[in-house]
């Protein structure tokens, strides 16, 4: 039976996934690329950026305040018992408040925006882990459907040659007209199943464009994963401790809890010191009783302490309490829902991962078994003991033999790989990205902002740090050449 070079390569490599070219994409570069320019992740940096900012506007109210005021009035009407009151004057006034005590709103304050920056950066974790997901999916996807294409392809070739067999047969009336439409149903039904394959293909490289940022080029098979747990059990235990999601949500419920306490310091008393000085020039217009020349100018200077006691808010103070407690107790219930997710996740995944390797040990036997069938078919037809259409069958079970087991590799692999997501362990770190360039450091900014006083203090103006994709052309559904030397 007559298979171009190329297509015999694929076929080989489909049950594998993929060849692997001389010049291709990794998986690893691909994870890269996506930590370095994916826009989702760069969103979220910037936001935990924000996030961090929140610490020093919590200590602002806790630090000194200074302001200053200018005026120049002028009196166009005084009173006319009036003799020496001034026709105009500038003022300028400085004040200095220092607080000193605001019932430990302020510290308990800053202690809860702490928390929710680690909080922040454990979400950022989990945001980073989830788009590593994303992209091992696409990866494995274009994989998996170019291997698809590459089989459906083949067996629009295998039914081809069928047909032009069938047909020469029934013109010496070897077989009848009913073995010429069973064929050609069959040839049109892998068409048809070629063509979905094929949008099923550019529909996967779309997603990993859209992910990635780049177009995907002869991609290699993936490293085996790392790490991956003996039993449920032992993946659920780490889960527990290093699942990023439930570290945020454990460390909202204690920022919650500090709440409460900023909440309540609003019955308490403020006290602050403060301290002014005022000068006033009457521009020569000040006058006088005496005839002599009047001082035009005055200043003024005062330092003191203030005591503000609160006796009655309306309920207000008690009302913001209750909310914050309020706010607590949906925190606490919070850590529990993301708890059960995690054990969830890690469960089910830990479920998939082993069930696709179970499928992969029977799909492998069930392929070896349908090659065998159909080569038993064919020499059994030559004898008149099988008819066409049995050739047909068994040709069909090949094929879906093989797709199962491309599907089966796909599947176990995206598993094990959320499975190491949900327990914490597919973060760049992780993967060992930082051998691709340094990597992306949230606590740096952090200790960079969180004891900054000055007022005029700039970051420069925000850039886009991600990378657009609309000059990457469309792709199309035809498979990268492969090396026959590697394809097995």
């Amino acid at each position: 039976m007559r298979h171009s070079g190329i297509r015999l390569a694929l076929l080989a490599s489909a049950i594998g996934l993929a060849a692997s070219p001389a010049a291709a994409d990794s998986l690893r570069e691909a994870l890269n690329q996506a930590y370095r320019s994916n826009p989702t992740l760069q969103a979220a940096r910037a936001s935990q950026r924000a996030t961090d900012e929140t610490v020093p506007i919590q200590k602002s109210s806790g630090r000194p305040n200074a302001s200053a005021t200018a005026q120049h009035i002028e009196f166009v009407q005084q009173a006319s018992t009036s003799f020496t009151a001034p026709a105009r004057a500038s003022a300028v006034g400085v004040d200095l408040n220092v607080p000193l005590f605001s019932g430990g709103a302020v510290k308990n304050a800053v202690k809860a925006a702490e928390i929710r920056v680690g909080a922040g950066q454990a979400e950022l974790r989990a945001t980073e882990s989830a788009i590593f997901s994303q992209v091992v999916a696409a990866y494995m996807d274009v994989l998996r459907n170019q291997a698809i294409v590459g089989l459906t392809a083949n067996q629009v070739d295998v039914l081809t040659v069928n047909l032009q067999a069938t047909s020469d047969r029934f013109e010496i009336g070897d077989l009848t007209r009913t073995d010429i439409a069973q064929s050609q149903s069959r040839l049109a039904v892998a068409q048809s199943d070629f063509q979905s394959a094929q949008a099923n293909l550019i529909g996967a490289r779309e997603t990993y464009i859209q992910l990635v940022g780049d177009a995907p080029d002869a991609l290699q098979p993936p490293p085996p994963l790392p790490g991956l747990p003996d039993s449920p059990m032992a993946a659920m235990e780490i889960a527990l401790e290093n699942n990023p999601n439930l570290i945020a949500a454990r460390e909202r419920a204690d920022a919650s809890d500090l709440d409460i306490n900023v909440a309540g310091a609003g019955r308490l008393p403020r006290v602050s010191l403060f301290a002014g000085g005022d000068y006033t020039n009457f521009l020569g217009s000040l006058g006088s009783f005496t005839g002599a020349p009047a001082d035009q100018t005055t200043t003024a200077a005062q330092v003191g302490v203030s005591i503000s006691i609160p006796l009655f808010q309306g309920g207000r103070p008690a009302a913001l309490e209750r909310q914050a407690q309020a706010n607590a107790s949906a925190a606490l219930e919070r850590v529990i829902a993301e708890e059960r997710d995690v054990i969830a996740t890690v469960r089910a995944a830990y479920a998939s991962w082993q069930a696709a390797g179970g499928i992969i040990e029977s799909s492998l036997s069930a392929v070896a078994a349908a090659e065998l069938s159909l080569e038993g078919v064919r020499a059994e037809n030559t004898v008149g003991n099988r008819t066409i259409l049995d050739i047909l069958n068994a040709e069909q079970e090949l094929l879906s033999a093989r797709v199962q087991l491309v599907t089966a590799r796909r599947n176990a692999y995206v598993a094990g790989f959320s499975l190491l997501a949900a327990m914490g362990r597919a973060e760049a770190r992780d993967l060992g990205l930082e051998d691709e360039g340094p990597l992306y450091d949230p606590q740096a900014n952090f200790d960079r902002v969180q004891g900054k006083w000055f007022d005029w203090d700039r970051d420069p103006a925000p850039v886009a740090q991600s990378t657009r994709t609309i000059d990457i052309p469309a792709p199309g559904a035809e498979i990268p050449a492969t090396d026959d030397s590697q394809s097995n």
